[in-house]
């Protein structure tokens, strides 16, 4: 009776929500996504690439790559904090640094290149890994698409996110493909950032099943026939 009712719980645990009352999807229009009406504005990525422009000082003219420390150097200016700011706010940093040399800089700068966003993917998906995207970051749902779906193994409603914060600080955050998934939640389908590492950790019976394959069938088992072995066949 036990054994029954452990099937019918997994059985159960395993259906597809059906969620009552989504709209449709549209029917007989072009699948365009709505724009929205303001977007955050973007901030600088470790190797973009700069075009610094000058209006009055063309000579000053050039192209300059984030580094992976975050600094951007010119001919003018050296070391100048830019990943994390909007290109706005190093433009203004830059005016003011060039205006030790120049009385009207007139300084822009614009994002020749953007980088590749790098996504991990590790734990119980089927294609662990390395996932580069240019545009906008990749949601939870389309990184876990991106490394083949879940294994059954895996444990849905604990996947971890880890993230580099300030200063480098590891941070840890928690997300739920059930919810993501369910149509209840569509917020918990949350938008990763660069770098950031998914990790999709293993069932409880899933370890025990693992358990069960290393201490069982390949050590107790052997065991257990050299025992049986040696009973049949004293010396």
């Amino acid at each position: 009776m036990s054994v029954l009712l452990l099937c019918v719980t997994i059985l159960t645990g395993c259906a597809d929500p059906v969620v009552q009352g989504l709209p449709s999807a549209p029917q007989y229009v072009s699948p365009v996504a709505p724009v929205a009406e303001k977007l955050n504005p973007y901030q600088i990525q470790v190797g973009d690439v700069l075009e610094i422009k000058l209006l009055l000082n063309p000579e000053l003219e050039e192209q300059v790559t984030v580094r992976p420390d975050g600094m951007v150097s010119t001919a003018v200016a050296q070391n100048v904090p830019a990943f994390g700011r909007t290109p706005e706010e190093l433009q203004a940093d830059l005016n003011e640094r060039y205006k030790k040399h120049l009385s009207e800089p007139n300084l822009a700068v614009i994002v020749k290149n953007f980088a590749p966003t790098r996504i991990y993917v590790l734990g119980e998906v089927n294609s662990p890994g390395e996932y580069i995207s240019v545009g906008p970051n990749l949601t939870l749902l389309q990184a876990l698409a991106r490394a083949g779906g879940l294994k059954n193994s895996a444990l849905t409603e604990q996947i971890m996110i880890l993230r580099r914060g300030s200063a480098d600080n590891p941070e840890i955050y928690a997300a739920s493909y059930d919810n993501a998934t369910s149509g209840l939640q569509p917020g918990a389908d949350v938008r990763l950032a660069a770098y950031d590492v998914v990790y999709v950790p293993k069932t409880t019976i899933a370890d025990a099943y693992v358990n069960y394959e290393q201490y069982i069938q390949q050590f107790m088992r052997p065991a257990m026939g050299l025992s049986l072995g040696y009973q049949l066949n004293p010396s």
